[in-house]
Formats: structure tokens, C-alpha cells, sequence
């Protein structure tokens, strides 16, 4: 993966930002964009989704100090549920869960990527299989971490425990999804 351009690879190429500074190595924003592996691997209505956050990110960035919104955590959501969508077909990909699984509205993700599931809930769970897919759990736990911080933590509501995000920390959250899903690609030799 590309992050010798300030980390902001994505961002840049949804364009956020100026994609010339990575020494002419982006000539057109859509193309580049629709070359990383975790974007050809989504379906058309998850890529709508991460489109959208891309959209949004953009909107206020043009705004700048124009949008003084309280929580930006509405900006992370579809990114957020186009990567629950990347980690279901992950799974179904890698023969983890079966189609009714996949299909069905039962299946939670979050339950079966914890590492920490008990183990009378480990009936559906996919977090031991994906250790042995990716031989260590380096990227699972990776997994597991930016789900938890890019939706759990932002999506639940606790009463003494509030997670309001910044515009800056809806772009670090957004980048760090794509991140993860490219290199759960990129370290599987079975998809």
C-alpha cells in the first residue's frame, strides 16, 4: 500500500485534498481510486456506501470552518457499514460462514470477530479461522480493532461514555477502514 503521500492515500484519491503532491503519480482521481483491492472487491452497494462518506468528507472539507458540527461520526457510518458488508463477503469468500449466514439478518459480525467471545457464543465465530487463514492474528485483531473504533464505539450509545468525533478523526477512521480492508487482502492468498 501506497503511503509514501502523507498517509492520506484515500482520501486523496475520493479527492480530498491535492492529489498532484505525490509527484504526478495520480493523473485522474476515479481511476486511481477504483485501482486499490479493497474497492474492486466490493459489490456496487458497498461501494455506493464508502462513496458516500468520501462525498461527505469532501463537503465539509470545502466548508471548512463554514460546517461546526457537534459529532461527525454520521460522515464514518456508510464507510462503516460498507466494511461490514467487506467483512461478511470476506468471510463467505473464505468459506468462514456459509450463504444462509451471508444472506441472513442473524449473522452479527462483531460477535464473531471478537477475540474475547466467550466461548458458549463461539458456535458462528470466525476470529480462531481467520487466525489460521492469515497464519497469526495480526490482522484479524487489526480487524477487530478498526471495527470496534469505527463503528461500535461510534455507533452505540453509551450514557457515561460519549463518543463524539472531530471532522479530522472522521477522516483518520475512514482512512484507517481502508486500510484494513486492503491489507486483509492483500495478506489472503485464498481470495
Amino acid at each position: 500500500m501506497d503511503t509514501k503521500c502523507g498517509g492520506d492515500l484515500y482520501l486523496r484519491l475520493a479527492g480530498i485534498g491535492d492529489t498532484s503532491v505525490c509527484g504526478g503519480a495520480i493523473s485522474s482521481v476515479g481511476i486511481i481510486f477504483e485501482q486499490t483491492s479493497w474497492w474492486k472487491y466490493l459489490t456496487e452497494p458497498m461501494r455506493d456506501l464508502a462513496q458516500q462518506s468520501f462525498t461527505l468528507l469532501g463537503m465539509f472539507n470545502v466548508q471548512g470552518s463554514m460546517s461546526n458540527q457537534h459529532d461527525y461520526s454520521f460522515v464514518v457510518f456508510p464507510m462503516a457499514k460498507a466494511y461490514e458488508g467487506f467483512l461478511k463477503k470476506l468471510f463467505f469468500d473464505l468459506g468462514l460462514i456459509n450463504k444462509q449466514q451471508y444472506g441472513g439478518d442473524r449473522f452479527r459480525v462483531g460477535k464473531t470477530l471478537n477475540p474475547n467471545l466467550p466461548k458458549r457464543y463461539q458456535w458462528d465465530w470466525v476470529y480462531e479461522k481467520l487466525v489460521a487463514v492469515y497464519r497469526g492474528d495480526e490482522v484479524p485483531l487489526q480487524m477487530w480493532e478498526v471495527w470496534k473504533k469505527a463503528r461500535n464505539r461510534i455507533f452505540h450509545f453509551f450514557p457515561d461514555h460519549h463518543e463524539f468525533i472531530t471532522l479530522q478523526q472522521a477522516q483518520e477512521l475512514i482512512r484507517e477502514i481502508g486500510e484494513v480492508m486492503e491489507k486483509a487482502l492483500i495478506q489472503c492468498d485464498r481470495v
